[in-house]
């Protein structure tokens, strides 16, 4: 059978592995634009997947061309997008569009492109989401045929036993992992752990870029780091804390942190304008905490009361060990494939 076409601008390393166990399944070729992207990784050179790297304009060519059977594209790109959709009409094979959007951008941009969209979602052969926060938001738009495609990480890599040489928690330790960025919350976060008044009885750690500044007693910046030391400092936490709020123009679709954290029995405390929470993975007193986006006070109850209990801490986090082992990425390439299957461009790999 002839391949399928998946557009999209770049892989980010978390994401390769998902791409090769769609490979596996139905045989893909991704068209490679780069541009602009909300991940904090580069894209990898090698995805380990049939690529190539093109531009947007050259998308139509590609889709139209009659080599593959069937196009899918995600919603990023300003060209790229309409003109996958306009190559696979030309070639006569189906479209699946793939949907990371929950909420509509409200941007100049995105209000011009809204009418697009809005027929994008509607006349796609299917749609493959996030998850159910997506699903619910792509329905009321008018997409038809809709599945999902959990989003998962490398669960045997992030399960791994921290090495030997760490020392066992002996101390309440919140961590944040992400970059100082408007709609990661920061700022909540560092008022609510001021609130909290826990003082020099935890730690609050951050990794990522940017968050130089907010290096304080109790406080911890240690910049970006390779994944192993990321899986480290999940290891040695107490709660990862996802405060995530909604701006004008992104709200965060999923959030892989929390696949991260929970493969290492760490509940997690997120806002719900996380996708991850919004999407099921995250569930309120199940495997850690949901709070209102942008509530310090809320976040620092949260922080506060898995600080002072110890055995529902424990609880949570081994239940969110047990919940994100569903969260595959063959999980994710079930998704596409069942999506593929219902529009009869599926080499069989249900």
């Amino acid at each position: 059978m002839k391949p399928v076409l998946f557009v999209t601008n770049h892989i980010p390393p978390d994401r390769a592995g998902a791409f090769r166990a769609l490979h596996a399944r139905e045989d893909i070729e991704l068209a490679l634009f780069g541009g602009r992207s909300h991940h904090a990784t580069h894209g990898v050179t090698d995805p380990g997947v049939p690529h190539r790297h093109t531009s947007q304009r050259h998308v139509h060519e590609l889709a139209a061309g009659g080599d593959y059977r069937a196009v899918v594209c995600g919603t990023v790109g300003r060209t790229a997008l309409p003109a996958a959709w306009r190559g696979a009409r030309k070639a006569k094979v189906p479209f699946l569009l793939w949907s990371a959007l929950w909420a509509q951008p409200v941007s100049p941009a995105h209000v011009l492109g809204a009418p697009l969209m809005l027929a994008l979602y509607r006349s796609a052969d299917a749609v493959v989401t996030y998850g159910p926060h997506v699903s619910g938001y792509v329905r009321t738009r008018g997409a038809r045929n809709v599945h999902e495609a959990p989003q998962a990480v490398d669960n045997a890599f992030w399960s791994a036993p921290a090495p030997s040489t760490t020392p066992p928690e002996s101390r309440f330790t919140a961590l944040f992992v992400g970059r100082d960025a408007r709609e990661k919350g920061v700022s909540v976060l560092m008022a609510a752990w001021r609130d909290t008044g826990l003082g020099d009885r935890a730690s609050l750690v951050l990794v990522g870029a940017g968050h130089e500044a907010h290096a304080q007693d109790g406080v911890g910046a240690v910049g970006p780091q390779p994944p192993e030391e990321v899986r480290n400092f999940y290891a040695a936490a107490s709660v990862a804390v996802m405060a995530s709020v909604p701006s004008r123009t992104f709200r965060e679709p999923w959030g892989l942190v929390a696949n991260e954290a929970m493969n290492q029995h760490v509940p997690v405390i997120a806002t719900d304008a996380t996708g991850a929470a919004a999407g099921g993975l995250v569930r309120h007193e199940r495997n850690g905490l949901i709070v209102p986006a942008g509530d310090a006070p809320a976040l620092a109850h949260a922080i506060r009361r898995l600080h002072d209990d110890d055995t529902l801490r424990r609880q949570l986090g081994a239940n969110a060990a047990r919940d994100v082992a569903a969260y595959t990425f063959d999980a994710w390439a079930g998704g596409f494939t069942g999506a593929l299957a219902s529009v009869n461009a599926s080499q069989g790999g249900c």
